[in-house]
């Protein structure tokens, strides 16, 4: 029942895993969707931005659950053995995959892979079969062989979870950073904040407007790096680059 139990908290950290390379890849990197692309009346930016953001917060909350139970796990005596460790990331990255095609792009409707394509099913089914049910076989393979546990020493243990540890906060640290080829800060205001205080709050912080959406609700700028923070008292909700758990929240395709 140990092998089982430490089991099912490496799962959940690949599924946190896979949240985070949907979200950095296909929100960030390629810009393909946001996570309520296809919602009506989601069409405001703000929203979308922000929606984008619960969703990797909620990947933080995953992963961190994962990391937790597999320390107590860990510390308890649990022989993880590291073929069967990399396997249930593995599945747990497929898992991902394999609930966001059945219930986001087909059940619930709320975005495709590639929304922008004459073909969008093909990059579903594709996406599906590569990232969803190829690392699932692969994973629980590993784990079998693996015999769900044991072979590894504690000292060699301890090294493996905390390089997860680190590939996790790395994955997470990635996914606030915004684009290379976009040297910008992207800032997000609360929903009433007035025009007029956005700019007085611009000139304040001797920012210059890059830019931003018809009510300037959403706007980017380009200020010293030392001066986003500064934002939040300004009536910011969200800003890129501050370290916050915001996600690809922090940046979208303006």
């Amino acid at each position: 029942m140990r092998g089982l139990s430490w089991s099912w908290h490496g799962l959940t950290l690949g599924i946190g895993l896979g949240g985070f390379f949907d979200g950095i890849l296909l929100h960030q990197i390629l810009q393909w969707h946001h996570l309520l692309s296809l919602v009506p009346g989601v069409d405001d930016l703000r929203a979308q931005v922000l929606w984008d953001g619960y969703f990797h917060l909620l990947m933080y909350v995953l992963a961190a659950i994962g990391l937790w139970g597999l320390w107590r796990s860990h510390v308890a005596g649990a022989r993880i053995g590291g073929r069967a460790l990399l396997g249930v990331l593995i599945a747990g990255f497929g898992t991902w995959h394999i609930l966001d095609s059945v219930l986001s792009h087909w059940l619930l409707g709320i975005h495709r892979i590639r929304i922008d394509s004459a073909y969008p099913l093909l990059w579903d089914l594709l996406w599906f079969a590569v990232f969803g049910l190829l690392p699932l076989a692969i994973g629980w393979a590993l784990w079998r062989r693996g015999g769900g546990g044991g072979g590894m020493g504690l000292q060699r243990s301890s090294a493996a979870l905390l390089m997860i540890t680190l590939v996790s906060l790395g994955a997470g640290g990635w996914s606030l950073r915004p684009p290379p080829d976009q040297p910008f800060t992207t800032v997000v205001f609360r929903p009433g904040h007035e025009a007029a205080q956005i700019e007085a709050a611009l000139s304040k912080l001797s920012a210059r407007l890059v830019w931003a959406d018809p009510g300037m609700s959403v706007v980017v700028v380009d200020v010293p790096a030392d001066r986003r923070w500064s934002f939040y008292r300004h009536g910011a909700l969200l800003v890129s680059g501050t370290g916050m758990p915001s996600g690809c929240f922090n940046w979208s395709t303006a």
